[in-house]
């Protein structure tokens, strides 16, 4: 029988999003909370949300994960209960956090998903649990809340990567016989700023992590490709979700750029490759299902997008196995960490990594 201890609880951390129009601008403003950015902006941004009814899908996605971790671990044997809390949308993580004390859980792990290291995707994240925990032994003195242990990053584990070369597949086989052999894949993650970007990772280690853990599982993902079809594709790293004042160099090319830029070079098809999600929230459906699908249509470029892994049974093992793993470990046991390439992903965070690019807060998960 699977062993989780020392763990008696799995906790999933996400973004949030609203679930109605009127959620939008209080959603945006947690979102940019410290920025002082006016209502009005807010709501020009809010276009992208009202266009689906004022509802994002991540919320009823991460719903659809929950109910598919909790099937899998039952299914294993491994009886846990798991719980979720959102950066920015109910439920909240102090929320989650003060329903785990009130269960008398006392230790947990962390799912992110965000399965690269980056401020944003990793150490914010940190910062949140941080600040809820906090919140829970003000609003609460007779105790601490549980101690929770981030699992490792997981860019890179075939959990993740296999049902990325399976969607590249299906996604290139939907493009016209006439595009297909000679067509791009275009890797899309999120934009983040140059300096972000340039401080991602360990302290200690050459930085850049964020870049560099996508072009890793980008090239796995072609080197598979090309074992199942015979033939390598051309492919690049982009981004989308740029946003912020136009002074600030943010990592670029602009996926809506970069078709254009095969378009110019008599590329005859595009397959988008959407690496830097796990499901298909926002920046998904709007940035690359239609503005970018869009642009592919307006250029007469063939192009389609693979899907992300979502609540594949892959992916959704991955979770048990990551948990497992990380009980092995600290029981001082040695477990096999399974990859796709490279290697597996520390731990336990670093002094430094992923550095607040505001200064240091106090952040859960790691040993600074």
């Amino acid at each position: 029988m699977p062993d989780p201890s020392p763990y008696d609880a799995l906790l999933l951390v996400s973004f949030g999003g609203p679930e109605k129009p009127e959620d939008v601008v209080p959603f945006l403003r947690n979102v940019t909370r410290g920025k002082d950015i006016p209502d009005e902006r807010l709501e020009e941004v809010g276009e992208h949300y009202y266009g689906f009814g004022g509802r994002s899908p991540i919320n009823d996605q991460n719903r659809a994960l929950l109910e598919a971790l909790r099937a899998d671990l039952a299914g294993a044997g491994v009886d846990l209960p798991v719980y979720w809390g959102n950066r920015n949308w109910d439920p909240y993580l102090q929320d989650a956090l003060a329903e785990m004390r009130a269960d008398g859980i006392t230790r947990a792990a962390v799912l992110v998903t965000s399965a690269y290291s980056s401020y944003s995707g990793c150490r914010q994240y940190r910062e949140n649990l941080a600040d809820a925990m906090l919140g829970l032994t003000e609003d609460r003195a007779d105790g601490e809340g549980p101690r929770l242990d981030k699992l490792r990053h997981y860019y890179n584990h075939p959990g993740f990567v296999e049902p990325a070369v399976d969607a590249t597949l299906a996604a290139l086989a939907e493009l016209p016989d006439e595009a297909r052999h000679g067509g791009h894949l275009v890797f899309v993650t999120h934009s983040i700023p140059e300096s972000m970007s340039a401080a991602s990772g360990p302290a200690a280690e050459p930085r850049s992590a964020y870049v560099a853990q996508h072009r890793e599982v980008a090239a796995e993902v072609v080197e598979r490709v090309r074992e199942e079809t015979g033939h390598r594709y051309p492919h690049e790293l982009v981004y989308c979700s740029r946003s912020g004042p136009p002074q600030v160099p943010w990592l670029e090319p602009d996926v809506n750029d970069h078709l254009k830029a095969l378009h110019r070079r008599g590329v005859p098809g595009a397959v988008l490759v959407p690496i830097g999600f796990v499901s298909d929230h926002m920046e998904v459906i709007y940035d690359l299902d239609t503005e970018a699908m869009q642009t592919a249509a307006e250029l007469g470029l063939p192009c389609t997008r693979a899907a992300t892994a979502g609540v594949d049974p892959r992916f959704v093992a991955m979770v048990r196995e990551l948990l497992l793993e990380r009980a092995a470990a600290e029981r001082g046991e040695e477990p096999v960490r399974r990859v796709s390439s490279g290697q597996p992903s520390w731990d336990v965070c670093s002094p430094g990594c992923c550095a607040n690019p505001r200064g240091p807060r106090p952040a859960l998960c790691g040993s600074d």
